[in-house]
């Protein structure tokens, strides 16, 4: 799935909305340590009262939020798993009410028999059918829009933590005096999922179920034994594990100490490799192997590029020789440099205006600017060296 394909699911769950028809919802209470359930309910999704509905929906959003490779992550499932998680949720797709809750329940098993939790946990199933227009409405001819539609049928799962209520002081409107709280029930944190997963993923508008959307609860901190144990889902590499191998491998290649205009360039050329697939309008993020690293670090200015040397960094930082980096994972949002005097933040394409030199023996960061340097509402004075 690419960020358009979660985008446009993700904005269709509202209230009485005919695109997305969730017909029922499930919720399973799990006591804290012991993992055993203390209270399961199944309901029509229309039957909860609309307070309700919005919440649970603002939930799945959450569900759905984040970025591709560091805070949702589409995997593959493993193959040849004893009746693995992708056998329970495509059976679940088409079971009657009985047999979906019994195949949810199994999931729920799997999540508690490899984790022990020091608070009790809600999990939340849904299942429905997610519908998009196979082209836009015209206007004039009156054609397209929900005329013609994408039908597909999911299942989604949020895994959420409970707070207990914090002691406050209330004001007793009726007898006019303060009191404590005495408030018990358990809070279910709806805002900040544990997890949680989409089953099938969606690519091309279709349906493709020998992949699934997880969702981690935290950026670059996936949960590499619910994707293994309990999604039976292959290994994966986070956008920042991808950058930081080859972070290790310019190093290898180039050495320690490079200009920052061969830097700047090594971004250019890779966010040209993005620019022309998006112009493209290819669905899947361009990746790049050892030889595509190889290329970028030659026409990017660095010298004596061997094949040999690029293969050997490359399998040195990598144990799969036929990995390949998301090449939107390796540019950085800005870089930071940081130094007793100041701390700079400067946008990668801009690097190559920042020059490293010594000036009366004194090492000095060089910047390149195009208008007057204001500071404290005054015109810094320009002076030539």
């Amino acid at each position: 799935m690419n960020k358009k394909d979660i985008a446009n699911i993700r904005k269709e769950f509202k209230l009485d909305n005919h695109r997305m028809n969730i017909r029922e919802i499930f919720n399973v209470y799990v006591k804290k340590e012991s993992g055993e359930i203390y209270h399961q309910v199944s309901r029509p999704f229309q039957m909860l009262d609309q307070e309700t509905q919005e919440l649970f929906l603002a939930n799945f959003k959450k569900v759905l939020t984040g970025h591709l490779d560091a805070k949702l992550f589409e995997l593959k499932f493993m193959r040849d798993v004893d009746y693995s998680t992708q056998m329970i949720l495509f059976e679940g797709l088409q079971a009657d009410s009985a047999d979906w809750q019994d195949n949810m329940l199994d999931i729920v098993g799997k999540m508690f028999a490899h984790a022990v939790y020091e608070f009790d946990t809600v999990v939340t199933f849904i299942r429905g059918e997610y519908r998009k227009p196979t082209r836009k409405r015209n206007q004039e001819s009156e054609e397209g829009g929900d005329d013609e539609v994408y039908s597909n049928q999911f299942t989604l799962c949020s895994l959420n933590k409970t707070d207990l209520p914090k002691k406050a002081l209330l004001f007793d409107y009726i007898e006019k005096e303060f009191k404590p709280s005495h408030l018990v029930d358990p809070i279910i944190n709806l805002d900040s999922p544990m997890s949680g997963f989409l089953f099938p993923a969606f690519n091309d508008n279709a349906a493709d179920v020998n992949h699934i959307l997880y969702c981690a609860g935290k950026v670059n901190q996936p949960d590499f034994t619910f994707i293994e144990k309990v999604l039976d889902c292959e290994d994966i590499f986070t956008a920042q594990d991808d950058k930081d191998c080859f972070d290790f491998i310019l190093k290898e290649v180039i050495g320690d100490e490079v200009d920052s205009a061969v830097i700047s360039n090594v971004y250019e050329e890779i966010d040209r490799v993005v620019q022309e697939s998006q112009e493209k309008e290819e669905s899947e993020i361009p990746t790049l192997d050892h030889r595509d690293i190889e290329r970028i670090l030659t026409v990017s200015g660095v010298e004596n590029v061997e094949p040999a040397k690029v293969e050997h960094a490359f399998k040195k930082v990598v144990s799969d020789e036929k990995h390949e980096f998301k090449a939107t994972s390796l540019i950085p949002k800005n870089i930071k440099i940081s130094t007793k005097v100041a701390n700079v933040t400067i946008d990668p394409k801009d690097l190559k205006n920042l020059k490293y030199i010594t000036y009366e023996g004194k090492r000095c960061l060089l910047l390149e600017v195009d208008e007057e340097v204001v500071v404290e509402g005054f015109r810094l004075e320009s002076k030539s060296l």
